[in-house]
């Protein structure tokens, strides 16, 4: 994660911070720490996959830390590449949207783009190139200064996802799977805009569809429904053990209860 070159194809520059999270980088890095440092490690062995809910860390931080507290310890060292889908909130599109772009920044520092993924899907036709729905898109970024914090030296391969049937998803994750050194992060909220109570009841279903690996969710079940199915789609082929790590609301973290949003994060393991 050091500095772009001269060749570099560009920086997207953080649009999150200051929003979703902290602006300065010795302010994030607190914020993490106390995020991260909090409760017991749930490492016992390295997921291949994790779902993570992408809210301000005031609301859902505390959530999205089960999950990557799960790549505590040695195991995560060999992770180098990350492959990371969200869906597109501000852009409307169909498929798959690659950025044009070498590096993503945050305050932590710069992570490069693996160029390698991103030419293989547009060679297999699975995704195109676009900039604007990465542009303002938080659902990725959000991510990456967990990822900046638990892994030491990776890439990443940010993908952007529209209206899309779970095979495509599919096809795309299989195309960019690899082996361990591979790690794959979808990002989704679940229910929006419900009460507590209802929330909790709806989000309890989704949870239980997601850890009997359905791929049938809709985006009032999780906004990243999409990024889901075709993950999910995958698990069962290669019968990956799904574990819902934590299930709350914003009415239990930071918010009121009347108008709520859900969050759930998982991992995703292959099976001994």
């Amino acid at each position: 994660m050091s500095a772009p070159s001269d060749e570099s194809g560009g920086v997207r520059p953080s649009s999150a911070a200051g929003l979703y999270y902290p602006r300065d980088a010795d302010g994030l890095r607190r914020a993490l720490r106390t995020l991260l440092g909090s409760g017991s490690t749930t490492a016992a062995r390295l997921p291949k996959a994790l779902i993570v809910p992408h809210a301000g860390y005031a609301y859902s931080g505390a959530v999205a830390t089960s999950a990557f507290r799960t790549l505590d310890g040695a195991a995560a060292a060999s992770i180098r590449h990350v492959v990371l889908l969200g869906p597109s909130h501000r852009v409307k599109m169909h498929g798959l949207a690659l950025p044009s772009c070498s590096w993503f920044s945050t305050p932590l520092g710069q992570v490069r783009i693996n160029d390698e993924g991103r030419r293989r899907l547009r060679e297999l036709g699975l995704a195109g190139i676009a900039d604007a729905p990465h542009a303002l898109e938080h659902s990725l970024e959000v991510q990456l200064p967990f990822l900046q914090s638990v892994l030491t030296d990776f890439d990443l391969l940010p993908i952007a996802v529209g209206l899309a049937p779970p095979e495509q998803v599919g096809r795309a994750l299989e195309a960019v799977w690899g082996g361990p050194e591979t790690l794959i992060v979808v990002s989704s909220d679940l229910s929006h805009h419900r009460t507590h109570s209802e929330a909790q009841a709806l989000d309890q279903q989704t949870a239980q569809r997601i850890v009997e690996r359905r791929s049938d969710l809709s985006e009032s079940q999780a906004c990243g429904a999409d990024s889901i199915n075709g993950l999910l789609e995958v698990a069962r082929h290669r019968d990956l053990e799904v574990r819902l790590l934590d299930r709350r609301t914003s009415g239990d973290t930071a918010g009121d209860s009347q108008r709520v949003v859900g969050y759930g994060s998982f991992a995703l393991y292959a099976r001994d």
